[in-house]
C-alpha cells in the first residue's frame, strides 16, 4: 500500500485502505440525492442500464476512470456497475470533485480515490486506481492513460485492452504519443463523436462556463466586453451564451476559419494584446499554454475577471501573474483579487482551473448523458472484441457513425419528438449518380 497521502493528515478523511479513500463518508445520503436527480436527467444511460443490467456484458472486468466526480458521473459509474463491472475511479482535475458524490459511490462499493482540492495527491488517487489491475480505462485529459503507459509500460502493453478518452485535451496527447510510436493499447476518441463534440463541448461548456462565473462572481454580463480565447467547439458555446446574455464578445484566435466562423456569427475578432486592453472578462477555452502572459494582466483594466474552461490551468499563466502583483485575497468563493504593482487589481476564478467544475457543477445532465453514453457502449466494444478475440489496431479509433445515430435517435425519443423518414424512391434518389437538373 502507498504512503499516506498528504492532504490526509490534514483534515477529515474516510478510508478504507484498498477500498476507497473520500473526504467524509457521511456525506453519503447527500449525494445519492444528487446522483438521483442527475438519473432523471439522463433516459439514454439509464437507457442501457435497462438493456445491459441484465446480460451484465462487463462481468469479470475491471474498469479504471479518471473523470471528474459529478453526479452526471456517478450514473455512468452505477450504470457500468449494473453491467457486471468492478469499478474504480478518480477525479481528473484537483477542484473538479463533489465530495458527496464521491462518499455516495464509495457506499456503493466503487473502489474510488477523489476528493475536492487533492492537488498534492492527485497522482497518488491514479495510482490507487491502477492498483485493481483494471482492463480498461477510461479518462478525461489522458492522465490516466499516461500514468499507465509512463509507470507501468509492460502492464499497459500485456494487460490492459482498450480505453477511451473524453476531452480534446486529451486526444491530442493520444494523438501525439501514437505519432511517437508510444502507444500501446487502442483508445476510442470518445470525444470526437458527433453526439459528444458537437453537444456537450458546444452547449454544455457555453453554459455551464457562464454559470462558473456567475456563482464566483455575481456580475452582470450583459453590457460586459467579454473576451473568449479560442472559438473551437468549446469558445463557439461559450462566446454564444455571452452573447445571448447581452455580452459585447470579442474572440482571439490562432486558426483562420475559426476566426472567421466567429466574426460571421457576430464576434469582434482581435489579437490578445489588443483584446487585453478593453475586455472586462476573460475566458480561455483553448488547451494551449500561455494564453495570458505578464503583458497582458499589465494591459487588463482595474477590475477584469480572469478564468480558464480549457482541461489545464497552464492557459493562464499565474507565476507570472503572482509575480506581477503585491498582495493577494480570496475575495469570495472562487474569487482571488490580486492587486498589481501598477495598482489595477485583477481577479482570477477557480485558481485558473476549469471554472465550469470547480466553481459550478459542471455541465447539464442532459448533455452528459450523451456524452457518456458513448463512453458506455464504447467500452462495450472493447470488451466485445476481446470475448470475440479480435485484435483491434493499436491507435486512437475514431467512433463509429451508427453508434452516434443511436445515441441521437435513443434521445430524441426519449424527449417525446419524432422525425420524418425518407421513402424508398427518396433513397433511391439520393443514391442515383445519373439523376441531373
Amino acid at each position: 500500500m502507498a504512503q499516506i497521502p498528504n492532504k490526509k493528515e490534514q483534515g477529515k478523511f474516510s478510508e478504507v485502505p484498498g477500498k476507497y479513500c473520500v473526504r467524509d463518508i457521511s456525506l453519503a445520503a447527500e449525494g445519492r440525492l444528487l446522483i438521483d436527480w442527475a438519473e432523471s436527467r439522463m433516459p439514454v444511460l439509464m437507457k442501457l442500464r435497462e438493456m445491459y443490467g441484465k446480460t451484465k456484458p462487463f462481468a469479470g472486468y475491471k474498469i479504471a476512470g479518471c473523470l471528474h466526480v459529478t453526479k452526471e458521473t456517478a450514473v455512468l459509474v452505477r450504470t457500468f456497475q449494473a453491467a457486471g463491472a468492478e469499478v474504480t475511479w478518480s477525479g481528473c482535475n484537483p477542484l473538479s470533485t463533489n465530495d458527496a458524490v464521491a462518499a455516495a459511490l464509495a457506499e456503493d462499493g466503487i473502489g474510488i480515490y477523489a476528493w475536492h482540492a487533492n492537488g498534492d495527491d492527485f497522482y497518488w488517487c491514479i495510482d490507487r486506481t491502477i492498483d485493481n489491475q483494471p482492463q480498461l480505462t477510461l479518462d478525461d485529459g489522458c492522465d490516466l492513460i499516461n500514468t499507465v503507459h509512463e509507470h507501468y509500460p509492460e502492464y499497459a502493453k500485456t494487460k490492459v485492452i482498450g480505453g477511451t478518452e473524453e476531452t480534446t485535451t486529451g486526444i491530442h496527447r493520444l494523438r501525439s504519443r501514437a505519432a511517437a510510436g508510444n502507444l500501446f493499447y487502442p483508445v476510442y476518441a470518445v470525444n470526437d463523436a458527433e453526439t459528444k463534440w458537437d453537444f456537450d463541448n458546444v452547449f454544455g461548456t457555453g453554459q455551464s462556463t457562464l454559470d462558473g462565473v456567475i456563482r464566483a462572481t455575481s456580475v452582470l454580463l450583459a453590457g460586459k466586453n467579454v473576451v473568449v480565447a479560442g472559438h473551437g467547439h468549446c469558445g463557439s458555446g461559450v462566446a454564444r451564451r455571452a452573447k445571448g446574455m447581452g455580452a459585447n464578445t470579442i474572440i482571439t484566435e490562432v486558426k483562420a476559419t475559426a476566426a472567421l466562423k466567429g466574426l460571421l456569427d457576430g464576434h469582434e475578432v482581435m489579437t490578445m494584446d489588443e483584446a487585453s486592453k478593453i475586455g472586462d472578462v476573460f475566458i480561455t477555452t483553448t488547451g494551449v499554454k500561455d494564453i495570458i502572459v505578464s503583458r497582458h494582466f499589465e494591459n487588463m483594466k482595474d477590475g477584469a475577471i480572469v478564468c480558464n474552461t480549457g482541461h489545464y490551468d497552464a492557459e493562464i499563466n499565474i507565476p507570472q501573474l503572482e509575480a506581477l502583483c503585491t498582495s493577494k485575497r480570496t475575495i469570495r468563493q472562487n474569487c482571488e483579487e490580486y492587486t498589481l504593482k501598477n495598482g489595477k487589481k485583477i481577479f482570477l476564478l477557480a485558481q485558473g482551473r476549469l471554472v465550469n467544475l470547480a466553481a459550478a457543477e459542471g455541465h447539464p445532465s442532459e448533455v452528459m448523458d450523451m456524452s457518456f453514453a458513448n463512453q458506455f457502449m464504447s467500452h462495450l466494444r472493447l470488451v466485445e472484441a476481446h470475448k470475440k478475440v479480435v485484435k483491434l489496431p493499436i491507435e486512437v479509433i475514431d467512433l463509429p457513425k451508427e453508434q452516434d445515430e443511436f445515441i441521437a435517435q435513443t434521445k430524441i425519443e426519449a424527449m417525446g419528438l419524432s422525425l420524418d423518414k425518407l421513402t424508398a424512391d427518396q433513397l433511391n434518389y439520393i443514391n442515383d449518380y445519373n439523376q441531373g437538373t
